[in-house]
This record gives C-alpha cells, sequence and structure tokens, in this order.
C-alpha cells in the first residue's frame, strides 16, 4: 500500500510539475538581464553550456524551454521528476551525474556537444554542497570547446524550501529578475592547476550573479 502511495504522488509530481512551471513563468512579471551574452554565445558558431545553481533552476528553465537544450539530469534521488518535467517543457535529457558514473555521462554530454547542440548542468547538483562548482562542467567545457553561460535568478516575493539547496520558487505575480553572467571558455591546453582556477573563478561569478540578482528586491 505503502508503495501504491508512493507512485501515485510521484505520478501527480510528474504530472503537474510542468504546469506549474508554466503557471508561474507566465504570471510572472520576468526581466532578463544581460541577454547579450545569451546571444552572443548562441551566434557564435560553438555550442553552449547553461550552468545554473540547483535551488535557482526554474525561471532559467522557464525562459530556455523549447530550444531542444541537453540537461544533464541526475539518475538518483529527484532526477525522474526533474526529467520528466523538463522533457514536457521541449528538453531532452541525459541522465547521469559527473559524481555518479562521471566518465560515462561526460563522453554522453560531449557527443551532445560535438554535434552542435547546447546542454544545461546544475553544476551543484544533485546533492550539493549548495553553490560549490564541482569539476565535471569545467572538463566538459574544455574537452568540447563549449561556452559556459552562468544564469540565475531572483523574485520579489519569493518561497525558499528547506531543502539543502534552498529551492526558490515564487508566488504567482511576482516580480522576477533572470540574469545571464558573462560566458567563459576553458582552454584545451591547461594544466590541473589551471583547470582548478577556472572552477573557482566560474564558482564565483555565479555566486556573485545570485548576489546581483537578489540585491535587485532587497531594500
Amino acid at each position: 500500500m505503502k508503495k501504491t502511495k508512493k507512485e501515485i504522488v510521484s505520478y501527480l509530481a510528474v504530472k503537474f510539475s510542468w504546469l506549474l512551471i508554466l503557471f508561474l513563468g507566465k504570471t510572472g512579471r520576468i526581466n532578463i538581464v544581460n541577454k547579450k551574452y545569451f546571444l552572443r554565445v548562441r551566434s557564435s558558431g560553438k555550442p553552449f553550456i547553461i550552468v545554473t545553481w540547483h535551488g535557482r533552476m526554474l525561471v532559467p528553465i522557464y525562459i530556455h524551454r523549447n530550444l531542444s537544450i541537453v540537461a544533464m539530469v541526475s539518475e538518483h534521488g529527484d532526477g525522474e521528476m526533474i526529467a520528466q518535467t523538463i522533457l514536457r517543457l521541449g528538453y531532452k535529457t541525459v541522465r547521469g551525474s559527473t559524481t555518479r558514473g562521471g566518465s560515462r555521462v561526460v563522453r554522453k554530454m560531449l557527443k551532445v556537444l560535438k554535434s552542435g547542440n547546447n546542454c544545461a548542468i546544475l553544476p551543484d547538483g544533485p546533492n550539493g554542497p549548495r553553490h560549490e562548482f564541482k569539476m565535471g562542467a569545467i572538463l566538459i567545457a574544455q574537452r568540447s570547446g563549449a561556452w559556459l553561460l552562468p544564469c540565475t535568478f531572483s523574485a520579489s516575493k519569493p518561497i525558499q524550501l528547506h531543502s539543502w539547496d534552498r529551492f526558490t520558487l515564487w508566488r504567482p505575480f511576482s516580480k522576477l529578475q533572470a540574469v545571464y553572467g558573462e560566458p567563459m571558455a576553458v582552454p584545451r591546453k591547461i594544466n590541473p592547476h589551471e583547470l582548478e582556477q577556472y572552477r573557482v573563478e566560474m564558482e564565483k561569478r555565479m555566486n556573485a550573479l545570485v548576489e546581483e540578482a537578489d540585491a535587485t528586491f532587497r531594500k
């Protein structure tokens, strides 16, 4: 009986979560800052990887829907619900994470990028630590030549869950500030120490971007 209830809850979550994202997105008043960075990478002739923190994924998911972006989604935890949700919003998925079966999913993502498709990665997922940029996305960008394009958001009336990632939603009709950061390219021929420097730099940029977005609604 417990299993049946769990299956019902999972089914309802998958069935309605994408509709919730559409409802919140369409009723939200979204202002997009630095869209020039998105337009720059899209017209560059090179693929790009949208990177956003796990807890700030909803607006990036909404504004990039129906672009056939390939998202890396974990095979564990809430991964199945996320995968089924974003498929309904016009994404494609590669299942796995760079911390679990990492080499396999990296190869899949490299194949996707080298075929000219664009991707999305949550670099602090699937289980944190929160706002810590893991090396996987850096390695994928280095080996594929893809841009790393940071994106985040903040809301005037946020709803923040008590989860490890402080997952953020918002009340309907909130003002929303979506912010792109400057894209980063990772050189092909660099040593491990330099790779770590790029990882740290991107982590700093993304945390600064969150601060910039949050400052919009801070009194």
